[in-house]
């Protein structure tokens, strides 16, 4: 007897839209939706191919005649840091980093509002209000921890002050860093999206789990040329996923 407990899901194309990393092109995507029991092992079998969560659907580039966004991962177990990622690991060794469940607080919004409203002002983020953020945090049918970042508490106080936080799905075979942001005006916290990304690999060796999911990067695009700074990377291409050294 065929098992029918797992079915293959049904694809969407959405409508043609303004590209937010290259001007003058246009975007589309592909999406489905996750949800039931085996929502883990689809997202497993299509994040594999390229695709990425958001809520409760998975999408991935499917623009005419462009095919610049390429899906990035790094090998965890083979990752060196270099001299200046080491010496953030030392500049931020004194934060607390905390696996928390995917409840949203008010707190980790309004470090969200300060960062959308000083790194990006405009875009499809720009006008997320408190009751966007829970729905991107909470509503997750798959394993997923918000991880966060907090300094060291004054006198008198019981936990620091929240300066970052990453939303990260959990999968068989890594991490896979959903949305991260953090606090844009401390100057003496120069590095954070660098150091939070240091970490999620350390997390993912740790666990022997071989890598730590990216999302898309695109050649030229200066918004994404930071990922090339965590080799060995793994980009897939027509072939499967490439090293890239």
């Amino acid at each position: 007897m065929t098992d029918q407990s797992f079915r293959l899901p049904r694809f969407f194309v959405t409508a043609p839209a303004p590209c937010p990393y290259l001007p003058g092109r246009m975007e589309r995507k592909v999406f489905t939706e996750l949800r039931g029991a085996n929502a883990d092992q689809l997202l497993e079998a299509l994040a594999r191919t390229g695709f990425r969560r958001s809520q409760n659907v998975v999408y991935r580039p499917s623009c005419d005649g462009c095919r610049k966004c390429i899906s990035v991962r790094v090998i965890a177990n083979e990752f060196k840091a270099s001299t200046s990622q080491r010496r953030l690991i030392r500049k931020h060794s004194d934060l607390s980093v905390n696996a928390c469940e995917t409840r949203a607080t008010s707190e980790q919004f309004a470090l969200l509002r300060r960062y959308l409203d000083a790194r990006h002002p405009v875009g499809g983020m720009s006008d997320m209000d408190q009751h966007d953020y829970a729905d991107m945090v909470e509503q997750t049918p798959v394993g997923s921890l918000v991880i966060e970042y907090r300094e060291p508490p004054e006198t008198g106080r019981k936990i620091g002050r929240l300066i970052g936080v990453c939303l990260t799905d959990q999968q068989a075979d890594g991490l896979s860093m959903v949305y991260s942001f953090f606090d844009p005006d401390l100057d003496d916290r120069q590095g954070m999206g660098t150091y939070m990304i240091v970490d999620h690999i350390a997390r993912a060796k740790a666990a022997g789990q071989p890598y730590v999911y990216l999302g898309y990067w695109i050649e030229g695009c200066q918004r994404m040329a930071y990922k090339n700074r965590f080799r060995p990377l793994e980009a897939l291409e027509d072939g499967g996923w490439t090293r890239r050294d």
